[in-house]
């Protein structure tokens, strides 16, 4: 009963931070405010929550990790394809080799392994910290499609770099070929898991329904496990949970544009997902600020693991790596920024100049978040020979120093930074929006005209001039949207009678399969797909 009690006052608590957010400075992140109601439970409540990190794992991260790799523009994420790993892999390694030695060299008494143990659980940074501080600062959707991109792929890389750093560890042994496979494994096999899995759910999924009919909520529900399904299935094959996660929800995308769910499944769905992301991302920041009490008592015992009796050397030594994980990112995206531009004088293209406010903002946007919490606390009790794992309080508590000061650097920091810069918006999506309007207009006026031939010359007609007359009608609208191309327009439409009802359901049909064919010839993105055939899924909720 006790457990039951603490995740109903976590969800609570979540709620009232969403409230409590809105009265609060716009610079100050949601995740902010979460920590600090998650630390106000700790101090109030007579017993603390024991995290298992492998069941944080399997019940928070697959089906967040799956609707982010769902709802990123995979258009973006295809066109910056080079960027994005280069910040996912190749500044994870930068980071971890990096880092480690600066940790070594600030404390001699935390042994090598362990050093790169710690700058390898720091290296990702967060996708819903990102999402969430990016929301109250004017970053430029390019470069936050980047930033969503690195923060999906960087966990495998950085939580693989940190297993063999533990390994090396425990067992004063490190094989650079043996960690170079079994990283390959982990990526293709994982992403494997996550592709195959979700395309043999969806079949199956698929035939079912086509021979027996779809249950109320059966869709919705196997949408809901696919995410896990696919990390348990990559666990199994000793892959990467997370990349099998991410890689099911990128797939669900594309099968998403084949259009066979229905509007309703559509709209329930997407409602259903909504409120899952909006708990579970709350309740993970809500925990990491329950676990902080606990985690602070451990100073005590890091001080003597770092050889040091003053308090506040801790504090130095949590600012110190925070500062550096900062530099090295700063250097690594300058780096490639100018990288960038050289490959541009080469091929004679315009060149762009590097805007210092916009690579300071990716450096800050680089926050850590729940992913490290867990990942660091796994760290074992004990090495094979039964002594203690060398400066695991101190790893732990440094881990957790880190991500609260890079949250609170960010969320403090971009606002400023970007306060007054104005970012022009991006023509192609303007203008591959008003593609797929004009041409779902079009095959909506077809739609309407065949469909009112076939219903006045069915046996059902009981009056043949309400048809010309309700088409009419619609097909105004329609021409209205492409003279204006304007989806305010559609707060116009109204309830009529059964001729109109019946047109624009089928005008409606008419539209969403052109967007859907529209997406799938990448005509235009699965983002604006998405965005008009939920617009096409309400209406025709509504006429339902």
């Amino acid at each position: 009963m006790d457990s039951i009690e603490v995740v109903l006052i976590m969800l609570l608590a979540v709620v009232a931070s969403a409230y409590i957010r809105r009265v609060l400075p716009r610079a100050i992140p949601l995740p902010l405010v979460q920590i600090a109601l998650g630390a106000l439970i700790a101090a109030k409540s007579s017993h603390g929550v024991d995290l298992e990190p492998d069941l944080f794992f399997l019940v928070f991260l697959p089906p967040l990790l799956f609707l982010d790799g769902w709802r990123i523009p995979k258009s973006g994420l295809l066109r910056d394809k080079g960027t994005i790993l280069e910040l996912a892999l190749g500044l994870v390694v930068f980071t971890v080799v990096g880092a480690g030695f600066l940790i070594h060299w600030l404390i001699p008494a935390m042994p090598l392994p362990v050093a790169f143990a710690l700058a390898a659980i720091v290296s990702p940074t967060d996708p819903i910290a990102v999402s969430s501080i990016a929301s109250s600062a004017p970053i430029p959707k390019r470069l936050m499609h980047i930033l969503e991109g690195e923060s999906l792929l960087n966990d495998a890389s950085g939580l693989v770099c940190f297993r063999f750093a533990v390994a090396a560890a425990m067992t004063g042994a490190f094989s650079l070929q043996t960690a170079t496979l079994t990283f390959i494994w982990l990526v293709i096999a994982g992403l494997a898991a996550g592709v195959g899995l979700t395309l043999v759910v969806t079949w199956a999924q698929r035939w079912l329904v086509r021979h027996f009919g779809e249950p109320p909520g059966s869709p919705i529900l196997v949408n809901l496990l696919i995410p896990f399904g696919a990390y348990l299935v990559a666990e199994r094959l000793h892959a990467s949970g997370i990349l099998a996660a991410v890689a099911a929800g990128i797939t669900m995308s594309y099968v998403e544009l084949s259009g066979h769910a229905h509007a309703n499944t559509r709209i329930q769905r997407s409602a259903v997902w909504d409120t899952v992301q909006f708990s579970l991302n709350g309740v993970m920041f809500v925990l990491l600020g329950e676990q902080l009490p606990d985690i602070f008592l451990l100073a005590g015992t890091s001080l003597e693991e770092s050889g040091h009796v003053n308090r506040w050397w801790l504090v130095a030594y949590a600012f110190a790596i925070t500062f550096g994980l900062l530099v090295l990112r700063m250097a690594w995206v300058w780096a490639s920024l100018r990288l960038t531009i050289f490959k541009q004088k080469v091929r004679h293209r315009p060149r762009h100049k590097i805007n210092p406010r916009l690579l300071l903002a990716t450096t800050l946007a680089g926050a850590r978040g729940t992913i490290t919490l867990a990942g660091v606390l796994t760290l074992p009790l004990a090495l094979p020979d039964g002594s203690p794992f060398p400066a695991r309080a101190l790893t732990i508590f440094l881990a957790c120093s880190v991500i609260l000061i890079s949250l609170l650097v960010a969320s403090i920091g971009l606002p400023r930074l970007l306060a007054g810069m104005t970012f022009p918006a991006e023509p192609e999506e303007q203008q591959e929006e008003d593609i797929a309007r004009r041409a779902a207009a079009n095959a909506a006026i077809t739609a309407i005209e065949k469909t009112q031939i076939a219903l006045m010359e069915s046996d059902a007609c009981i009056d043949p001039e309400v048809y010309p007359q309700a088409a009419a009608r619609v097909i105004a609208f329609y021409e209205h949207k492409l003279k204006e191309v304007d989806p305010d327009t559609e707060q116009a439409w109204r309830k009529t009678d059964y001729a109109e009802k019946e047109l624009r359901l089928a005008a409606l049909a008419a539209e969403r399969r052109t967007v859907f064919d529209l997406a799938r010839h990448d005509h235009i993105s699965d983002e604006i797909s998405r965005k008009l055939v939920r617009e096409i899924d309400l209406m025709e909720a509504r006429y339902r």
